[in-house]
């Protein structure tokens, strides 16, 4: 093994674990949750959202939870999932439904790093996103009334009434201790694998060709002024952050207005999300799923909000002509 293989090993380790740690301590707290019988406490927040869009108490506390944390709410829809409490229709939904809250997790971050690069036109810009983020969970709730059927009502409380006592604390962490071991072999098997060929194909530039040959195709758009392409190309085949600079000191030197920035910024969103989207999301959704599904929910999330971020790109293109 070569000096830099033998350096890529070593580093590997690191950020592996602590993905893992994290993945892992999600699964735990979802397994737990349920256990201790609070999504039916936390399923009151979002409750009126999920009944109009027949999901069912599961999508809404899922819903919730990914205010806080994305991993959480995805282990626990993944739990009823494979308890066959949701049909695999019903997984697709409730993931779209988390769109909004998985987007507001990360806005503070988004909107200063974008402000501190535009200023102004950051507002427009975050704001096209974040409508964007609230469109999905709002196509989601109508287009789940139309093709879900509505799920039968729990009825009466069960004689299971939950406790406080240390008995149904004990019996409940067992439970979910229990689950949590049954599940982890399965979560661990697919995890790190996937993980490490991600890692792989980084280090071996298979992304940066593939970002590569979409920037270089990015110059058919013809909504954007050619000095605008250079963002997009960015955005495509550099991060976010170098987007932003790029479009920060295209309009600080005067060559490109507000609207153009936004626009292309618009774009490359839309055109890097996919690759990120698979490379980030991939290896955490084998873990709770089987890659197939993990594959269909990324394919099928990553269809809804390109077509999301086009539909507000092309309502704020047309009124700011």
């Amino acid at each position: 093994m070569t000096g830099g293989w033998l350096s890529f090993a070593i580093g590997l380790g690191k950020p592996l674990l602590r993905f893992v740690c994290m993945m892992t301590f999600g699964l735990f707290m979802a397994t737990l949750i349920e256990s201790i019988r609070w999504t039916r406490h936390i399923a009151k927040i979002a409750s009126p959202l999920a009944r109009a869009a027949h999901l069912r108490p599961v999508s809404a506390a899922s819903f919730a939870i990914a205010f806080f944390s994305t991993m959480t709410a995805n282990s626990l829809l993944a739990d009823s999932f494979h308890r066959g409490e949701l049909t695999r229709r019903e997984l697709v939904f409730a993931n779209l439904f988390n769109s909004f809250p998985a987007y507001f997790l990360h806005l503070p971050t988004i909107f200063f790093m974008t402000v501190s690069a535009l200023g102004a036109p950051a507002v427009a810009y975050v704001g096209l996103v974040f409508g964007a983020a609230l469109l999905r969970t709002g196509l989601t709730v109508v287009a789940g009334r139309c093709f879900l059927a509505a799920p039968v009502e729990d009825g009466p409380v069960d004689s299971e009434q939950p406790r406080t006592g240390r008995e149904f604390w004990v019996g409940a962490l067992q439970k979910g201790l229990s689950r949590f071991l049954k599940r982890l072999p399965k979560f661990l098997f697919f995890t790190i694998p996937i993980y490490i060929l991600m890692a792989l194909a980084i280090k071996t530039g298979w992304f940066t060709s593939l970002e590569t040959w979409l920037a270089t195709h990015a110059d058919g758009l013809p909504f954007l002024r050619p000095e605008a392409v250079s963002i997009v190309m960015l955005h495509v085949a550099a991060e976010f952050g170098a987007a932003l600079s790029a479009a920060g000191s295209i309009l600080d030197g005067g060559v490109l207005g507000g609207r153009d920035v936004v626009l292309a910024l618009l774009a490359g969103n839309v055109l890097s999300s996919p690759i990120r989207a698979f490379r980030h999301q991939f290896p955490s959704y084998a873990g709770y799923y089987r890659p197939g599904t993990a594959l269909y929910l990324i394919f099928v999330s990553q269809c809804v909000r390109a077509v999301s971020i086009v539909l507000v790109g092309a309502i704020f293109y047309c009124v700011t002509l």
